[in-house]
C-alpha cells in the first residue's frame, strides 16, 4: 500500500513523463514539480526506478480493485463493455498514466520494470479472458480463433487507441471514441 504522500509523487511523475518522456524524468524534476527537495523525494523512494515501479503497481492495483467491482450480474456483453468503459474512464481522468502505461521507452529501463508492466498486462488479461472464454462457450463470441489470441487481438487494438489519443495531445473524447472502438470489436468477434 502506498502513502498519500508516494500517491502525490507518482501522479507528478506521469505528469511528466507526460510533457518530458522518460528522459525527463527525473528527481530534480520531480522535487521542482512537488514544490519540495530531492532529499524528500528520497525519503519516499531511493531511486527513479522505485517510482516507476510504484507507479506501474498503483496502476495494477487500481486497475484489478475497478475491475473487480463490476456488476458480475450483467449480460456478458455488458460485461464486457464495462471492462473497457471502466478503463477509458480512468485514463480519460488522469491521461498523464497513459504515457507511463504505454510507453515504449519503459522497456528499455530495468528488467523490473518489463516484469511491472508484463504483470500489469496479465492483470487486465485475466479479467479478460474469462469473458472471451465464456463467450465462446456459450457461442455468443466467435471460437475459430483462440481465446488468447482473441485478447491478444483487443488489447492491441485498446493500445492502439490509447496511442492514438496520447500522441494527439488528448484531444478527442476518449470515452465516446473509445465506445465506438468497442462496438466495433463486438461486431467483428460476435458470432
Amino acid at each position: 500500500m502506498i502513502s498519500e504522500r508516494q500517491r502525490e509523487i507518482i501522479d507528478a511523475a506521469g505528469k511528466i513523463l507526460t510533457e518530458s518522456g522518460l528522459g525527463g524524468l527525473t528527481t530534480k524534476k520531480l522535487a521542482f514539480e512537488m514544490g519540495f527537495s530531492e532529499a524528500a523525494i528520497y525519503r519516499h523512494f531511493s531511486s527513479k526506478e522505485l517510482i516507476i515501479l510504484a507507479l506501474l503497481e498503483y496502476l495494477r492495483e487500481n486497475m484489478a480493485s475497478r475491475l473487480s467491482s463490476l456488476d458480475p450480474g450483467l449480460e456478458l456483453e455488458e460485461r464486457f463493455r464495462a471492462v473497457f468503459r471502466s478503463q477509458f474512464h480512468f485514463f480519460s481522468s488522469q491521461p498523464h498514466f497513459v504515457v507511463a502505461v504505454f510507453s515504449d521507452g519503459l522497456w528499455e529501463e530495468s528488467e523490473q520494470i518489463n516484469q511491472a508492466i508484463l504483470s500489469l498486462m496479465q492483470t487486465k488479461m485475466s479479467f479478460l479472458m474469462p469473458l472471451v472464454s465464456e463467450g465462446q462457450a456459450k457461442g455468443v463470441f466467435k471460437s475459430e480463433v483462440a481465446e488468447e489470441q482473441l485478447v491478444h487481438l483487443v488489447l492491441g487494438a485498446f493500445r492502439l487507441q490509447m496511442f492514438k489519443w496520447r500522441v494527439s495531445g488528448f484531444s478527442f473524447d476518449l470515452i465516446q471514441s473509445g465506445q465506438k472502438l468497442i462496438d466495433s470489436i463486438l461486431l467483428v468477434i460476435k458470432k
